[in-house]
């Protein structure tokens, strides 16, 4: 067991290797040695499909320049950028409240129930076929139909984290005669945060995903609807190289935004 420890994952005894020791377990080395093994793979599976198929690493960065410097790939970023973020506020907003009430009533939860089952197995494609028909193809349909598809999902997990509270520390709250908003602000809502938190998270990773379905449907711009014309035009270069800018923007958002708030929310836990 202890030589095993010894030995890195190439089968190489680093008691032997002072100066690799450290590296051979440095978390960023790690992710260095997975991006490159990323890049070989699809490198070579390229050249196995055809570019055709599958454009390399390079000729995708390439066209991505190409991209950057006329433009126009921003303006269907932001647009894209300004549904996710309606759609994702909308369905936070509304999830979290209907959450909140369902755990805190019962009456509200055997009211809301079998409309929340009934939400929650509908698919995605039925909220936007609804709306699109409802509202039209216009900007508030695609919103709304993204944000219904997600606030279900949200609604159950803010209302587990409310049955999770510890109930004495509301009967301790009530003992004091504090009020009922002061408990929701002070007690409730504090227990509950990081099952907020783990629901933004969730339903980020997916609004944007719809978002993209969204408007290839019934937009004429955006990063989905750009997505689905080069496709049509059989452009995969294009594909990848709009899909390489909106992951990593998404990735930027996910790193730069949601764990700072995540960590000055928990800075407390230590």
């Amino acid at each position: 067991m202890e030589q095993s420890k010894l030995m890195d994952t190439a089968g190489v005894d680093t008691r032997n290797l002072p100066l690799l020791r450290p590296l051979a377990y440095h978390p960023f080395w790690n992710r260095v040695v997975s991006a490159v093994a990323l890049l070989a793979v699809w490198t070579v599976s390229s050249w196995l499909l055809s570019p055709l198929v599958l454009p390399g690493p390079w000729l995708t960065i390439h066209t991505l320049w190409e991209d950057v410097r006329q433009g126009e790939i921003f303006y269907h970023l932001g647009t894209t950028l300004f549904r996710i973020f309606w759609s994702f506020t909308l369905a936070m907003l509304l999830g979290v409240i209907t959450g909140l009430a369902m755990g805190l009533s019962r009456r509200v939860e055997t009211l809301l129930d079998t409309w929340l089952v009934l939400a929650l197995n509908t698919p995605a494609l039925i909220y936007i076929f609804v709306a699109y028909l409802a509202l039209g193809l216009n900007e508030w349909a695609a919103i709304l139909a993204v944000a219904a598809n997600k606030i279900p999902v949200i609604t159950v997990a803010i209302q587990e984290g409310v049955k999770a509270i510890d109930p004495k520390l509301v009967d301790m709250a009530k003992a004091y005669r504090t009020s009922r908003r002061r408990i929701l602000l002070k007690v409730i809502l504090p227990q509950v945060a990081p099952y907020i938190m783990a629901a933004a998270r969730s339903s980020l990773s997916l609004v944007w995903k719809i978002v993209l379905v969204v408007e290839f449907l019934g937009r004429s711009n955006g990063m989905g609807f750009q997505l689905h014309l080069f496709f049509q035009l059989a452009d995969m270069a294009h594909v990848l190289s709009y899909t390489l800018l909106f992951v990593g923007v998404m990735l930027l958002i996910e790193f730069l935004v949601v764990k700072r708030v995540e960590q000055a929310l928990f800075r407390w836990r230590g």
